[in-house]
């Protein structure tokens, strides 16, 4: 049986997705200061490693897995909104483009040693008319969402083209936690 991982996150998006691949894991997401002033792919870097550093911390001798995620446009980052308002002001700036999606992950193996690792991809939006950003916004799913958007969810609908990890497009880019699980030494 594998080792059960320390997942430095509260996302249920990310508990899926370490359940979907058969990682064992337990949730215990610190509180960090998530302030960064770095463009979008440093910043989750930063932050991804300040979440796995606090977690090896009070874990110390475990394999530890954290993860941040930010959508960048024209090299503004897009975090979660901060009100219904906020959440439509994301959706007109992605309607009809192509973004970037950043996805920081950091794995801290027993010995304490961090290993970090960004995992970057183009997403493609299609036309949304103001009725149709309105209406997403008031299902509620953009509201907790980096960049104001679930592309497993309703946003599917407007998603007209993808290059790179689908699943570090959700937040947490399963090929990349498997490589540095493994620079780690974690037993697969």
């Amino acid at each position: 049986m594998r080792e059960t991982v320390i997942l430095a996150s509260s996302s249920p998006r990310r508990r899926e997705l370490l359940t979907r691949v058969g990682i064992p894991f337990e949730v215990d997401a610190p509180d960090v200061d998530e302030s960064c002033d770095l463009p979008a792919a440093s910043a989750v870097e930063e932050l991804s490693r300040r979440k796995a550093l606090a977690a090896a911390r009070l874990h110390p001798g475990r394999f530890i897995v954290a993860a941040d995620t930010l959508v960048a446009v024209d090299g503004r980052a897009l975090g979660k909104p901060h009100g219904e308002e906020d959440a439509c002001r994301m959706l007109r700036l992605l309607a009809g483009r192509t973004h970037q999606v950043h996805t920081g992950v950091t794995v801290v193996g027993p010995s304490g040693e961090a290993f970090t690792l960004v995992d970057t991809a183009d997403v493609t939006f299609g036309d949304m008319s103001e009725d149709e950003i309105r209406g997403y916004v008031a299902s509620g799913e953009p509201m907790d969402k980096a960049g104001s958007y679930a592309i497993q969810g309703g946003a599917a609908l407007w998603i007209s083209g993808m290059s790179g990890c689908p699943s570090g497009v959700i937040g947490l880019p399963l090929h990349v936690v498997y490589l540095l699980l493994k620079k780690a030494g974690y037993a697969f």
